[in-house]
Parts: C-alpha cells; structure tokens; sequence
C-alpha cells in the first residue's frame, strides 16, 4: 500500500507540474502547415507581411520567369506604360518564349507588359528594359537596386527574363517581398488579375489577343493575380495571389511539380486558420510611458493581423521609443519610434509611432475681443 501510495504521489505530482508548464509558457496556435512537394515556398499575408508558412524559403534558387515581376513593376513605375516604343532586333533574339514582335514594331509600353506577364514574352521583356532603362545592361542595374530597397538580400538579378545564369537568383521569401510591394499597385494588379488582354494593331501587325498562362485565374475562384516560370534548371516556379473574406495571400513556390495544387492547398489551409484581427486602432497610444511622451504619440495607421484561432490573446505590444528630447526641438508628426506586435519572440508587425506637438493658437486682438463678447452674450467664463 505504501508503494502504492508513493506512486500515486509521484503521478499527480507529474500532472501539476505539466499543468504549470504549459500555464506559464504560452503557445501559438497553428494547424498543421500544408504539405508542399516543393523545394522551396512560402505563404504570406499580403497586408502585414506575416509569414504564414515557409519551407526552405531563404533557399538561393534560380527562380525562371518569376523574374518578370520585377520587370513589370520598374515598367510601371517608369510612368510611360502610355507612350510608344520602338521594338529593335536586340530583343527578336532573345531566346524562350516569345510574343513575336517584329523588328521596327512601334508598341505601347503598356502592351509590353501586358505580353510579358500574361503570355510570358522573352522579347517583350528586352524591349522593356530597352525602354525603360536605356539597355539591359542599365536596367538590370535597376532590378539589382529595386531589390535592395526592398530588403531582398538574397536575389541577384543579371536579365529582365529569367533565363538560366549562375549569378541570376532569388528566394521564395523574396519573391514575395517583391509580389507584396507590387500587389500595392493598382496597374499591376489589374495586369496580372486580366485573362485576356486584346492589343490594337502596330505598324507591323493585325491587333491580337492574348490570354493569360497562369491557370490559378481559371482553377481556384479566389486567386487573383501571379506570374508563372519555368526552365530547365529552375523547373516549375509559381507565385500567385488569392483573396477571400478580407484576407489577402501571397503564395511562391520554386521547383514545384504539382505546384497549382500546391497553391491552392496553402490558400485553402490559410483561409481555414486564420483571420484578419484588427489588433491596434490609428491613432493616440495609451502607455505608460515617460512623461515627456504621454499624450503626444499615436499611429497613422490601424494593424490588420492574420490570426489563428486563440492566438489574439497572445498578442503583445511592445513599444520602443527614441529618447527624450527638448519640446522645442521637436516638430509635428516627429518619427518617435515603433510598435512592435509580438507573439513569443515572433515579429508579427512593426508599426512607426510619431510626436505628436501640441500647437498653441496664438490670438490676436480681434480674436480675443471676439471671444470677450461671446462671453458677455452667453454668460460663459463670468
């Protein structure tokens, strides 16, 4: 009976200290990821950045045609999608898939893209950087320092294309950095949302049509964008977008063989677990702060959160300010520091804090018999 009595002790006393446990050290809720036969991938939140999911996502990978997402962007960004430019032989040589433009042919810079996201266009994509950057050469410089701005430190860019060279890499982390600042503009978005883009006769060709490649517009009702790729060394590289009940999903995958699957199983997994919680509201930060900031520092903007189920109360805030300065030395909308929104030690977002300086209105003398009559009129302040 005694030993009885000793291991009944020993179990509850196992039971407590588990319970404990698992009371002191919260946990993130996550459903088992979706399984990806790809080499590499990475599921992310369009709106905050979240990663939702990734698989060898830092891998340095030849990415193929994925590329030209980068491309069209610095094409849009250029602000000439209206104007008119002439194709050169240059681009007729350029090896892969094509829209067959003909040398001389005089087209709208918008067209070219049109060409090169929805059918993939090789010589589209010369005929841009020719436009856009003054050669290839001179735009690939400007691929290598777009990607810099946006934090991609693990790509390196040598054409506008994708075609195989050692130096020309990316990883699917990156890739959806890049499809994340490109998504926020509405020409991209509508380019590579379009199934069908009708282009009216050049002074070398009958007006054509062309219908989009990536098939995720046609087989998953919620995608809403992306860019296919493929060669040799690469494989079959994806990126793509989706949208369903306010959330916004980027999905990359690189050397996928069943990667229209693959996709819509990570979106259909995100959409399942996850939902957009508003976490921090615009505007004045209640905290317990120094004196010199209390009541003067806010958010421009709210922070939207993809969120699994129970993991809203493990959010923390952590805000991290510069140090005090005199008032006089600051000016309004002063950058003051940064909200950090954490779960354990995962970054989820950062959010800028700003100062807020309280301007006094200075009277003059019209203004202050103004308010003496206002005061007479209705008794206030007597």
């Amino acid at each position: 009976m005694e030993i009885v009595g000793i291991m009944l002790k020993r179990a509850l006393f196992l039971l407590l200290f588990f319970i404990l446990v698992f009371s002191i050290y919260p946990r993130i809720s996550h459903a088992a990821g979706p399984g990806v036969s790809a080499q590499s991938a990475v599921l992310m939140d369009q709106s905050s950045g979240r990663v939702l999911f990734q698989h060898n996502s830092q891998e340095k990978l030849p990415i193929a045609s994925i590329t030209k997402v980068m491309t069209a962007i610095l094409a849009i960004e250029s602000g000439n999608m209206n104007k008119t430019f002439t194709v050169s032989e240059e681009a007729l040589r350029t090896e892969g898939s094509s829209i067959y433009l003909k040398a001389g042919e005089r087209m709208k810079l918008k067209d070219m893209v049109y060409g090169l996201m929805l059918r993939s266009g090789n010589d589209a994509s010369r005929a841009i950087a020719e436009a856009v950057g003054g050669s290839e050469s001179g735009f690939v410089l400007m691929m290598n320092e777009k990607a810099r701005v946006l934090g991609m430190t693990n790509s390196h860019f040598t054409n506008p294309n994708g075609l195989e060279n050692p130096d020309h890499y990316s990883t699917a982390y990156d890739m959806a950095l890049l499809l994340r600042y490109a998504m926020g503009n509405a020409q991209f978005r509508k380019v590579v949302g379009t199934k069908l883009h009708r282009v009216p006769a050049t002074n070398k060709e009958v007006a054509r049509a062309w219908k989009n490649k990536n098939k995720m517009l046609r087989l998953y009702k919620y995608a809403t964008g992306g860019k296919t790729g493929f060669t040799k060394k690469a494989r079959r590289t994806l990126i793509s977008t989706a949208s369903k009940d306010d959330l916004n999903l980027i999905a990359v995958t690189l050397n996928d063989g069943d990667d229209w699957k693959d996709h819509q199983g990570m979106f259909e997994w995100a959409f399942a677990n996850y939902k957009p919680i508003q976490v921090v509201r615009k505007g004045k930060l209640k905290a317990h702060v120094h004196a010199f900031y209390q009541d003067h520092i806010y958010v421009k903007r709210s922070s939207v959160l993809p969120l699994a189920k129970g993991e809203q109360k493990q959010v923390k805030k952590q805000l991290v300010l510069v140090k005090p300065k005199k008032q006089k030395n600051w000016k309004p909308d002063s950058p003051a520091g940064r909200l950090d929104l954490m779960i354990g030690k995962q970054k989820l977002a950062s959010l800028p804090v700003y100062y807020k300086v309280e301007q006094k209105e200075k009277k003059g003398f019209w203004a202050r018999f103004n308010g003496f009559l206002h005061a007479i009129v209705t008794g206030e302040g007597l």
